[in-house]
């Protein structure tokens, strides 16, 4: 497994050169090992619905998936308090960590693809 590269602040993990929001580090253990269990249960349901072609388990699932994505940190209101603004999604050459990222070596950036 590649380790996920992860910008200085600890606030975003690097994918095919865009950011993504990191799950919130301040979280109690239990309770980020029971949400990352509920994102990987929906999404296991989620592609299951979508075999069977069931329009109300695809649904359900999405609720799941997206509820954990928010309750990790990962999707919705920000977790840091800073008041730093938010850039999930965005590719690293639109924002502040653009100078960071053409620094690091092509291996580097290459764990990232």
């Amino acid at each position: 497994m590649i380790p996920e590269l992860t910008t200085p602040d600890g606030r975003y993990i690097v994918v095919q050169a865009r950011l993504w929001r990191a799950p919130n580090p301040t979280l109690p253990a239990e309770r980020q090992v029971k949400l990352m269990r509920d994102l990987l249960n929906g999404r296991r349901a989620l592609k299951a619905a979508k075999l069977a072609g069931d329009a109300a388990a695809i649904t359900a699932a999405r609720r799941l998936v997206a509820a954990a994505q928010v309750g990790l940190g990962e999707r919705g209101k920000a977790w840091w308090k800073d008041g730093a603004p938010d850039y999930n999604r965005t590719l690293v050459r639109n924002t502040p960590y653009a100078q960071w990222y053409a620094g690091l070596d092509a291996g580097q950036r290459a764990e990232a693809a």
